[in-house]
């Protein structure tokens, strides 16, 4: 790539559609050269960030800068951004190369630079040879491949991804995601990504921005994320959670003993006080076992299992109340009905602050 990365920045930009809020006074930063990920359910706000970052929406109040210029009121033409669609929305009667030169050659370069252009980016997207295939005769991810090519050819200061791996079966969609992360890392481009796909966001990103009601609810590394949630919703949605009531009996500095039913724990405080407190417990910080675990672990009963090759699951009642369990040890599977304890690790339990 020529031109340098840029940064983006949103300064309190809000987007309303009549009565309603679609974004509502976000502020954030992607630091060029980084691949940051817009997640969030389903209506979040998610899309309509990334569509306002893009110029195809107009912010209805606050300031959008690309490279420190403010780009608020530029349209879509006029900023130096590429898009891929979620329906990578190829033209079919077109070869791979004239998909690819199509926007060099409507900017008015000769055709011959359009497809010299064309052709550099099909290599670099790992296409060389294909050139001349019709879309059709393409599979899911390489299909992805040359939308991806397509929008990389203007070389544009930020690249936009609109939930590109939606359209691509499992396994591909790990593959085409890795491609993504490398081009992305060999070509220091700033790349904004809108997925609703947790495990997605955690394998690609450099930071995510977990969107929830038109807001911001919290943004942090993958780790950050997944290891300090912000609050409920955060620690709910990001890698999965048993959201169980507990009591801070003692503070211990930046540490608490925390009482579960009969289970104590150590935990960080997170700034807790002593009192009621939540906790997000992981799926993978509980054991399933036939034998007591002394002071960390309760009785409990399958209520269901499900057999995942990598892994088992299993739901669990206690006095706790209900429990989802991973096993990714996949020893012998316990059937509905069996009694058994569940087992505490300490690590994969956060206390959710206040």
């Amino acid at each position: 790539m020529s031109k340098a990365p840029a940064s983006v920045t949103f300064r309190n930009v809000s987007k309303r559609y009549g009565l309603v809020t679609a974004v509502d006074d976000v502020s954030f930063t992607i630091e060029p050269g980084t691949l940051v990920t817009l997640l969030g359910p389903s209506g979040c706000g998610k899309t309509t960030t990334l569509r306002l970052i893009a110029g195809l929406e107009m912010a209805s109040e606050g300031e959008i800068l690309i490279g420190g210029a403010d780009v608020t009121r530029l349209s879509a033409a006029d900023r130096d951004v590429s898009m891929v669609f979620q329906s990578y929305a190829l033209f079919p009667h077109m070869s791979v190369i004239e998909n690819v030169a199509y926007g060099p050659t409507v900017q008015g370069l000769p055709k011959a630079r359009a497809r010299e252009m064309a052709a550099e980016k099909i290599a670099v997207v790992g296409l060389a040879g294909l050139e001349n295939r019709s879309p059709s005769e393409l599979s899911g991810g390489q299909q992805q491949r040359v939308a991806v090519a397509r929008a990389l050819v203007l070389e544009p200061q930020v690249l936009l991804f609109d939930e590109p791996l939606s359209n691509l079966d499992a396994k591909l969609r790990r593959r085409v995601r890795e491609d993504i992360r490398a081009l992305q890392q060999d070509l220091n481009l700033t790349v904004a990504y809108v997925t609703h796909d947790q495990e997605e966001a955690l394998a690609v990103s450099d930071r995510i921005i977990v969107m929830s009601n038109a807001r911001i609810a919290q943004t942090g590394t993958p780790r950050e994320l997944y290891e300090q949630p912000a609050d409920l919703f955060v620690a709910d949605f990001i890698g999965d959670a048993n959201i169980l009531d507990g009591v801070l009996e003692e503070e211990r500095g930046d540490r608490g003993l925390v009482r579960l039913g009969s289970i104590q724990l150590e935990l960080a405080r997170r700034g807790a006080k002593k009192g009621p407190v939540k906790l997000a417990v992981r799926p993978d910080a509980l054991a399933i076992t036939t034998v007591a675990n002394g002071r960390a672990s309760v009785e409990g009963v399958i209520e269901h299992s499900s057999y995942l090759g990598r892994s088992l699951e299993y739901r669990v009642s206690s006095p706790l109340g209900e429990l989802f369990v991973v096993d990714n040890g996949r020893a012998a599977v316990h059937a509905p009905g069996s009694k058994i304890q569940v087992g505490f690790s300490e690590s994969g339990i956060v206390v959710l602050p206040n």
